[in-house]
């Protein structure tokens, strides 16, 4: 049968895999044959690899890329944990810039890239559109109008002692790339981490962004310019996200409010302000958003849901993560205010769950449109709290629970009888479920699609019904 198969059937075949086909799987079909080996690398579009810097490594990397015709896609990590340029990160970036001409998304965190590899990465991948980098300070990020098909840019700022010989004379200096201000890159989603107050390379790069769609800042202290030049970039922005970012977020929040008019989805975690939040989102511009996410154990308050229920009442999408000091009052203004278009909830480690009897059964009353709910990590939610819910929240197809402990097999019953469009369902940690409750679900859920529950708690019945019935199953 295989000699029967000639080899574009046979990578045809290997296209068709599911994404999520196990490491095992990929393993069985490599040790065919030699052919078979050649031909499922050569059909491969997308490749991650993880290991340690060595010298001796790089000719099998070369090899291994050159096996690899069609890839399209390359993420490389270091298994070691450091943030200094290491000789051997030069080299690697070379073999790819050599054997990948035809890439199209690169992430490379295997330590610091110097100017030199990044002009010659541009020079060879010439239509690559996604690009993660780890950089070294001094910051210059001149070289990016190098890739005129650049999408999006993720790059992690480090100190490397190194820093001012890796980049020799420094960007600014060569007149390779002194680029027109009136040069507007095509660049759509920016993620920048590790921005230091006194970094400042990142101007260059505000002023030139009328594109951007989505922005991330993880872990800044500053903003690497001027604001004056950071609103040139909000005006069309969709998706703004920033993370443990407390020294910018004042500032950034009265920016967004005044000069972002499109944005859709907004993300605070780990870091805010109360004043500045408050203010954002009582003179938000944008019509369009449409969801928030906020992990902000002591900066969201009841005033700030107040604000959201009177503002935003377009909302579709509500995830609090840990948020210690809002209430049921709170909640249930929410609730009121978006119970025609709210459809999906996420109250993680939040305690006001386990604190205020009979709230979750006055949300789920208001939020009948519910499609999506996440209650996972509290640990002390009864079955009779989690129930008064599900009973009214009959269109969930997406539901997580996972570290609920106070949970049983009762609720995996209300699930089977309330929610009869789940897809899927993480139960994960729920130690008051136990193996036959699972059994019971599995059987009877008619449109689950995937299971995150532990190994051990999944009988050898639990198994044969997840398989004839296509569910997967994650442990």
């Amino acid at each position: 049968m295989a000699n029967s198969l000639c080899d574009e059937l046979l990578q045809e075949i290997f296209l068709k895999l599911p994404s999520s086909s196990s490491s095992s799987s990929a393993s069985s079909i490599t040790l065919v044959s030699k052919r078979w080996l050649n031909l499922y690398r050569s059909s491969r579009t997308s490749i991650s690899l993880r290991f340690n810097p060595q010298f001796s490594l790089i000719p099998s990397f070369i090899s291994l890329l050159n096996q690899h015709t069609s890839l399209s896609s390359l993420s490389l990590f270091l298994l070691s944990s450091h943030h200094h340029h290491h000789p051997t990160t030069t080299l690697l970036l070379s073999a790819i810039s050599s054997c990948s001409s035809k890439l199209l998304s690169l992430k490379f965190l295997a330590g610091p890239v110097s100017l030199s590899s990044i002009v010659s990465l541009s020079n060879s991948c010439t239509q690559l559109r996604s690009l993660s980098i780890t950089l070294s300070r001094p910051i210059f990020l001149n070289w990016v109008s190098c890739f005129p098909c650049l999408k999006e840019l993720s790059i992690v700022f480090c100190y490397d002692e190194a820093g001012e010989n890796f980049f020799q004379n420094g960007v600014l200096e060569s007149e390779d790339f002194d680029v027109e201000l009136s040069l507007q890159l095509g660049l759509e989603s920016l993620c920048f981490e590790g921005i230091r107050g006194d970094d400042w390379g990142i101007d260059w790069l505000w002023k030139r962004c009328r594109n951007l769609k989505i922005l991330k800042l993880l872990s800044c202290q500053g903003i690497g310019g001027s604001y004056s030049s950071f609103v040139n970039c909000l005006q069309g922005v969709r998706q703004i996200e920033l993370k443990t970012c407390r020294s910018v977020v004042d500032v950034v929040l009265l920016k967004l409010s005044e000069h972002c008019n499109s944005l859709e989805s907004f993300l605070v975690h780990d870091g805010g302000s109360r004043d500045s939040l408050l203010h954002f989102i009582s003179h938000c511009r944008s019509n369009n958003l449409h969801k928030l996410d906020f992990r902000l154990p002591m900066d969201l308050e009841n005033n700030h849901l107040f604000s959201i229920a009177m503002n935003f009442r377009g909302l579709s999408s509500l995830k609090l993560q840990s948020c210690c000091l809002v209430t049921g009052e709170g909640l249930k203004a929410i609730g009121m205010a978006l119970s025609n278009g709210l459809e999906e909830l996420a109250l993680i480690n939040c305690d006001v769950v386990e604190r205020e009897k009979g709230l979750l059964a006055t949300l789920g009353q208001h939020l009948r449109k519910l499609r999506k709910l996440d209650l996972s990590h509290n640990e002390m939610l009864i079955d009779k709290e989690f129930v008064s819910m599900l009973v009214s929240c009959i269109h969930l197809i997406d539901l997580k629970v996972r570290g609920c402990k106070g949970l049983t097999n009762v609720a995996m019953v209300s699930m089977i009888r309330s929610c009869k469009s789940l897809e899927n369902v993480d139960i994960k940690h729920c130690f008051g479920i136990d193996s036959e409750a699972i059994e019971v679900f599995v059987k009877n859920c008619s449109r689950l699609k995937r299971l995150e529950v532990e190994g051990y708690k999944l009988s050898d019945d639990a198994k044969m019904w997840a398989s004839d019935k296509f569910i997967e199953v994650v442990v």
